[in-house]
């Protein structure tokens, strides 16, 4: 048997051989040893990253007091208040330019002057008589004048500045030369006496005076101040007129009662006013185009500059190309923007056309009554396109330029005060506002809405 016994050839590698349980052992000792000082170092680095803020990964959030976050916390304050400052200058200062520009109204009212024109027995065939109508209202307003209450600006004219023709007070009324005009009609003393005097039972107390406006010229202003006080002044008159009447036709003891029984109307009320509104102000459709539509517009004109000028900059940005030379980027970004408007104010003129505002009627005579008379034809809406591709351009080159000098985020301050400083000077008259507005008669918008009426006149 021991001669079986197996002994391990020579040449074998030593790795060959069976490890024995004690070496096992020891290497797996070894190696839970080698683990755990791994696991130890690990997690003493891990503390001493935490001491130290953790530097491999972003900071814990820490609260508003934290003292870490004193010298931004200081910097952040100071810059809030700095901008919450500005922000309240600019709201005292700008919107205080809107605010004023209704602030002295009643002391301005008289500034909307109103002509009264007394053609009442100077014109022939109606000379010779005593005019009584003509001297009341001439009188009337006169009186009006001196009143501490708010009033309109009357105007005395001689006829003969207008030739002795009632048709030339209404073109100057048409030409804004005037509010309004009150015109007593050259036989309007003569009318009312034949009245009486003959029996004249197709007499019309209306045709003895006019009073005469453009409600086109400014509604608001219209509605708000002149005609009111107009409507007070007619019933003045006419009450004044009426009483001194009745008492001279009662007391003339030669007119037949028959007489005042067939035309009651030439003693009471014995005159009125017609009225003739050159120019009404319609459709309702219209007010977006001459009022808010404008502010629009200056929008549109705004935005367009950041809409753009990322794709402007594409010339300069260098890349796979070199970049533009100055002069050139400068020609092409005044053509490319002259362009974008022309198409975009056509689409806000094309707005007004889809909502049927007319822009095809016939011409009228200027002192007719007329509604929406068009003096260019079919070719008023091109005329009123280019009003507003004008006005476009001019609000929006402004827009472009500034935002190039001043940047973000003062283009935003820039844009209100764009819109207020225009609608301050367009939307309400100027003449009741304080001179200091005045300047902006140079406005577009200002000189926006009188373009549309010469388009629509």
């Amino acid at each position: 048997m021991a001669g079986n016994i197996t002994t391990p050839q020579r040449g074998s590698h030593p790795s060959d051989e069976s490890p024995s349980s004690g070496d096992t052992l020891t290497d797996h000792t070894r190696y839970l040893d080698g683990e755990d000082r791994g696991r130890s170092r690990s997690q003493d680095k891990s503390s001493e990253d935490e001491e130290k803020g953790g530097h491999d990964g972003p900071p814990p959030p820490v609260g508003f007091f934290s003292p870490s976050l004193n010298k931004v916390r200081l910097e952040v304050l100071a810059l809030w208040g700095r901008t919450t400052l500005i922000l309240s200058v600019f709201v005292l200062l700008v919107l205080s330019v809107y605010w004023a520009v209704l602030f002295h109204v009643e002391q301005n009212t008289s500034s909307l002057n109103v002509f009264v024109v007394d053609f009442d027995g100077r014109v022939p065939p109606f000379t010779g008589g005593t005019p009584l109508v003509g001297p009341m209202v001439t009188q009337t307003t006169e009186m009006m004048l001196s009143a501490p209450e708010p009033h309109l600006g009357y105007e005395t004219i001689d006829p003969s500045v207008f030739d002795n023709d009632p048709l030339l007070v209404r073109q100057a009324i048409f030409d804004w030369e005037a509010y309004a005009a009150i015109i007593v009609m050259p036989n309007a003393t003569a009318m009312l006496q034949q009245a009486i005097d003959r029996t004249n039972t197709t007499y019309d107390p209306l045709g003895a005076c006019q009073i005469v406006y453009v409600e086109a010229r400014d509604q608001e202003t219209y509605y708000s101040y002149v005609l009111p006080q107009l409507n007070a002044l007619q019933t003045q008159i006419a009450s004044k007129f009426g009483q001194m009447w009745t008492s001279m036709v009662l007391g003339n003891t030669t007119i037949p009662r028959e007489n005042l029984q067939r035309v009651p109307q030439a003693l009471s009320p014995a005159i009125g006013f017609s009225q003739f509104n050159l120019r009404p102000f319609r459709p309702a459709v219209v007010t977006p185009a001459v009022t808010i539509g404008l502010i629009y517009l200056i929008i549109l004109s705004f935005f367009s500059f950041s809409f753009y000028l990322p794709i402007h900059m594409k010339f300069l940005t260098p890349g796979e190309h070199p970049p533009m030379r100055f002069p050139h980027f400068i020609a092409w970004r005044w053509s490319a923007t002259m362009s974008a408007y022309f198409c975009i104010s056509l689409a806000y003129s094309l707005i007004s056309l889809a909502f049927q505002i007319p822009f095809a009627n016939p011409s009228a005579p200027t002192t007719e009554v007329a509604n929406n008379p068009e003096p260019y034809g079919k070719g008023t809406f091109v005329v009123y396109w280019m009003i507003n591709y004008v006005g476009m351009t001019a609000l929006g080159l402004a827009c472009e330029n500034v935002a190039m000098v001043i940047g973000q985020p003062w283009t935003a301050m820039w844009l209100i005060f764009w819109v207020i400083t225009n609608v301050s000077t367009s939307f309400y008259s100027l003449d009741l506002a304080p001179k200091f507005y005045y300047w902006g008669c140079g406005s577009f918008a200002f000189n926006a809405f009188p373009a549309s009426f010469e388009d629509r006149a």
